[in-house]
């Protein structure tokens, strides 16, 4: 199957927080933009070969295949995604995660974050 082309108003949210991905696709839903979600980078993977998306929210710890991992298999396979990616993450992070967030130049919304800050990240990025 070819992979389908680019629809700016899609969206991938990869969470492994079932309330995380429910929230964003409630949110964003309501705001006219189709939203898929994933559970992990192995899913999502799966999905972004099928597929590209306007916007992919990773989250940078998951189980199986995290956010970072998931970004670098993204930069080598489809290097124009990567540019379209935001990270989502908890507060409690290490050195070598907080170094990466700061050195791959993509933004970041962090948790704990309101509908207000999730709509604003997605409209300021997809503008």
């Amino acid at each position: 199957m070819a992979k389908q082309s680019i629809c700016m108003n899609r969206i991938l949210i990869v969470d492994d927080e079932p309330a995380i991905c429910q929230l964003g696709q409630r949110v964003l839903t309501g705001r006219g933009f189709e939203v898929e979600t994933a559970a992990n980078g192995k899913v999502a993977q799966s999905k972004i070969n099928e597929q590209e998306y306007g916007l992919y929210l990773f989250d940078i710890k998951m189980p199986l295949m995290d956010g970072k991992e998931l970004f670098e298999l993204l930069k080598k396979t489809y290097p124009g995604s990567a540019e379209r990616v935001v990270f989502t993450t908890g507060s409690a992070l290490g050195a070598e995660t907080e170094g990466f967030l700061q050195n791959c130049g993509r933004p970041v919304l962090r948790k704990p974050f309101t509908i207000s800050q999730l709509r604003e990240v997605v409209e300021e990025f997809l503008k």
